[in-house]
């Protein structure tokens, strides 16, 4: 039996992740509206993991960055499936989509609340904690290959 997986969104994906993103983010976390999705969301490499019924659960960015780093942000579970592998799945294709593109390490601006969540995938934390859009983050870091 094999878990969830996640693949890299197409355009016609774009309306699911973002309805996604407002659930959790806006509706769900309070963030305003219009810091939720920005400039960013046009050049960066977006990942989705489907449930059993073909809806979009998941989903993250990459954003790529000079000298071999790049960003992943906007990570966001449904919460019908948090702790189900959906967002474990988005991670691990962001890493496969990073390392495609030669990037050698990421970083990523974590909720405080999922910090061990990264952490089992592999990022330290660097810095103290901070506000970000009315929500305690870290920094955390993490090297690939």
């Amino acid at each position: 039996m094999s878990g969830p997986t996640a693949s890299v969104a197409g355009p016609d994906d774009r309306a699911e992740i973002a309805a996604l993103r407002t659930r959790v983010f806006v509706d769900e976390q309070g963030v305003p509206a219009e810091l939720e999705q920005d400039a960013a969301d046009e050049t960066a490499v977006h990942v989705l993991s489907r449930d059993d019924h073909g809806r979009v659960v998941a989903t993250g960015r990459l954003l790529l960055r000079d000298r071999g780093t790049a960003a992943i942000g906007r990570m966001a579970a449904d919460a019908s499936v948090r702790g189900r592998g959906h967002g474990a799945a988005v991670l691990a294709e962001l890493h496969r989509q990073a390392a495609l593109r030669g990037v050698v390490e990421v970083e990523l601006h974590a909720q405080v609340t999922a910090r061990g969540f990264y952490e089992r995938a592999g990022y330290t934390a660097v810095g103290e904690e901070y506000e970000e859009a009315g929500i305690r983050h870290v920094t955390m870091r993490r090297r690939l290959g």
